[in-house]
């Protein structure tokens, strides 16, 4: 049987905690920025997990 790959854009994108729970970063923080408020820009900042509905489509990407 041949290997199964894991998803490339999905292991740069995202990170398993110690917990088994999914981490990813905030989008709209790359570009762009002059027109968003400092509070925006700062909140973005943050690492944030993801949402349980899709965590079973992102660990069959991982191979989790």
């Amino acid at each position: 049987m041949p290997k199964v790959k894991t998803n490339s854009a999905a292991k740069k994108r995202f990170k398993l905690t110690g917990t088994g729970k999914i981490k990813r970063k905030h989008a709209f923080h790359s570009h762009i920025l002059t027109k968003k408020t400092t509070k925006q820009k700062r909140n973005l900042v943050h690492d944030t997990l993801v949402f349980p509905a899709d965590e079973r489509r992102i660990k069959a990407l991982l191979n989790v």
